[in-house]
């Protein structure tokens, strides 16, 4: 080990400075806090180059005394803190006395401040700690700070600093945050030439809110204001359906202070809990206030950490405070069904009286839609024939349609469709008679039993809408040549009927059905195959978009999403507009941490392309990387898994039978973006085997 040496004056300020500036936000922070100490009402941030070339903060507190403006760039020279038991109670912002020793040792610094008591203004300028001007100087009551060339004489910690618009972002960052803890000081904030923020410092919170974070946060918040046990929890927390991706919107402040708190934040998610979506985060501007003695603000350089005596009782208050707010002030969204207009017009009210039925109409056979193959008996469904039911008594006219179709016509000279479900399995002709219902309130709608009469299946029909009897079955049509040879490739079976599909490798292969809405149930062969259609699909999505590119898909919305973002957000999606590009999004910067999105790839719709661009900007700013591969290929695996179709979907068996022949084309199929398989498989042995059979 070598001497030990005591360092220089100028070498021991430059490694002093470093805990607490760190870049121009920090700066403006420490700026900022020291004019709200001061007592202002007024506050001017201005910057020119994120901060780097110029800041400029301007108050109109109570100003500095001329006999202490040097002695305010001292080290631990501060008016805030006298005896060391005032570190037990601190109710300031700043209180170190390390901030101006720290900034004038790596910028260039110039002061204009004037006590209201003093005659004259002091105008003083020092430089890496070195006095270079101190002299009388006209200006109004207040202090204003004027840093220039930060880090001028660091080279090294200058080349740390990021891009312009990264480092303006931050300090817009600072100033959002300071804004919302004093809702009382007026804050106008001056990013190169251009006025971004103003405050009205009236006091009302939601106007302050309103200016920061946008309507849309404020709209979507519900207030809070509670107290337990000396704690006070004041603010407005985001309602559950107004949740974001991450926990960017999460704003708390103790005694005024911005503070990042583990305790807070997890008495924020659990007062959710069973509101917000597992993955979703609520937002919040909470202030908590609790007595100086029970918290110690002096932890970290940057005062954003804070440690509490008991974190207990103040769990209990954010949770207790939050959960009220939500339980009183949020409602659940109404569904209002509407009556629905047809059926209210399917009897005229003032001519019937009492309910009747249908079962005195006769039903006549319209239209045939023949299976391409005999189905049993006991597969019958109702709609399989146009029908026309007429009414003997008032002549109005019932049609009843193919499934999937509706019930139309007119009854009581009214017009009226009821819906038909629809069924997989074409059936045969049976006798149907429905039993209508009609009172004064709703209708009513129900079979009712009547002899069964088979007819032979008729004709089709030579022309449309031409009544005719029930005839004998026509002949069964003879296969196309090109309809033989696609038989002789491999075939899906569905309900006994065999369908020609592409050839998937010479294996027969029938298409069983679905389970729980989400898993397709295929009997491939001696084996049945379970496969998850979401992440199969999501697959498929990835790997279009992986090989062919984004751009190709996408399409231009039919009005521009605005997307509000926080400041961090905001930056990180500005800087990589050429990620989202290549991915198909085309999006512009609106102002006021907001961007526009005008395309987006075609497998997702404007509501989704909202929510990925705000993942997208976490998952830059988590992950920290200028890898630009790495962010497109995320932001592949974001659209195709919310593009994609989802479990609970209702599926048509032709899709489920799509998605199966796919599966087939790669073998990359066989996994999801996120490494979980996409099927699996269960042989005819292994099942008999449970059953005891062999």
């Amino acid at each position: 080990m070598g001497r030990i040496n005591v360092l220089e004056k100028h070498v021991a300020e430059l490694i002093a400075a470093g805990e607490v500036v760190e870049r121009p936000s920090s700066v403006i922070k420490e700026l900022v806090e020291n004019s709200i100490d001061s007592g202002a009402t007024s506050v001017t941030v201005e910057i020119q180059d994120g901060g780097i070339t110029l800041m400029r903060v301007s108050d109109n507190g109570s100003g500095i005394m001329r006999d202490d403006v040097r002695n305010a760039f001292k080290r631990h020279a501060t008016s805030k803190v006298r005896i060391k038991e005032d570190l037990d109670a601190i109710g300031t912002l700043g209180f170190r006395g390390e901030a101006l020793a720290s900034i004038c040792a790596v910028a260039r610094v110039e002061l204009l401040t004037k006590a209201k008591d003093d005659q004259v203004g002091t105008h003083y300028k020092i430089e890496g700690g070195d006095e270079l001007l101190f002299e009388d100087s006209g200006c109004p009551d207040g202090t204003t700070f004027i840093v220039r060339n930060l880090f001028y004489n660091v080279p090294a910690r200058m080349k740390f600093l990021k891009k312009n618009t990264s480092e303006a972002n931050a300090v817009a960052a600072v100033v959002d945050k300071i804004a919302l803890s004093h809702s009382e000081v007026a804050i106008t904030f001056i990013r190169d030439n251009k006025r971004v923020l103003v405050t009205s410092g009236d006091g009302n919170e939601k106007n302050c809110i309103y200016s920061v974070l946008g309507r849309e946060f404020m709209n979507s918040s519900v207030k809070v204001d509670y107290e337990l046990g000396g704690i006070t929890v004041k603010g407005f927390v985001t309602k559950p359906q107004a949740s974001r991706a991450s926990r960017s919107m999460q704003n708390f402040f103790i005694n005024g202070r911005f503070v990042k708190s583990r305790t807070a934040m997890a008495a924020l998610e659990e007062a959710c809990r069973g509101m917000v979506m597992v993955g979703k985060f609520p937002g919040c501007v909470l202030h908590i206030g609790i007595p100086c003695g029970l918290v110690d603000v002096n932890v970290h350089p940057a005062k954003i950490e804070v440690r509490f005596v008991n974190e207990r009782p103040v769990f209990e208050a954010v949770y207790h405070a939050v959960r009220s707010a939500l339980i009183d002030g949020d409602t659940v969204k109404q569904f209002k069904l509407q009556p629905d207009k047809a059926l209210e017009n399917l009897v005229d009210k003032s001519v019937v009286k009492k309910p009747f039925t249908m079962s005195q109409y006769e039903v006549k056979q319209i239209e045939h839609i023949p299976s391409a193959k005999p189905v049993r008996p006991d597969k019958t469904s109702l709609g399989v024939y146009k029908s026309v039911l007429d009414d003997p008594v008032g002549g109005n006219t019932v049609v009843l349609g193919d499934p999937g179709h509706t019930f139309g016509g007119k009854i009581g000279g009214a017009a009226a469709e009821l819906s038909v479900k629809p069924h997989f399995q074409p059936a045969p002709s049976r006798s149907v008679s429905l039993d209508i219902s009609i009172d004064d309130d709703e209708p009513a709608i129900s079979p009712v039993k009547s002899e069964e009469k088979r007819p032979e299946p008729p004709s089709p029909p030579q022309e449309e809408n031409e009544l005719i009897t029930p005839a004998a079955a026509p002949e069964k049509p003879e296969p196309q040549p090109e309809q033989t040879a696609e038989r002789e490739k491999t075939e899906i079976i569905a309900d006994d009927e065999i369908k020609p599909i592409a050839d998937v490798g010479g294996d027969v292969v029938r298409f069983v059905g679905e389970a729980f809405k989400t898993y397709i149930i295929i009997e491939k062969n001696s084996e049945l195959v379970l496969i998850d259609k979401h992440a199969l699909h999501e697959r498929i999505i990835y790997e279009k978009l992986r090989r062919e590119q984004g751009k190709k898909y996408a399409q231009y919305l039919l009005e521009p999403v605005a997307v509000p973002l926080s400041k961090a957000q905001y930056g990180a999606v500005t800087e990589n507009k050429e990620v989202f590009s290549e991915s198909g999004f085309e999006i512009d910067d609106f102002g006021g941490s907001t961007v526009l999105v005008r395309s987006a790839p075609s497998f997702i719709d404007a509501f989704d392309a909202a929510a990925t661009i705000e993942e997208m900007a976490d998952h830059i700013l988590d992950n920290k990387k200028n890898i630009e591969s790495e962010y497109t290929d995320w932001l592949y695996h974001n659209i195709a898994c919310r593009s994609a179709i989802k479990g609970g979907d209702k599926s048509s068996p032709q899709e489920l039978i799509d998605l199966y022949i796919k599966m087939g084309e790669s073998p990359d199929y066989r996994y999801c973006p996120h490494g979980r398989p996409t099927s699996i498989v269960m042989t005819k042995y292994q099942i008999e085997k449970q059953f005891g059979r062999v």
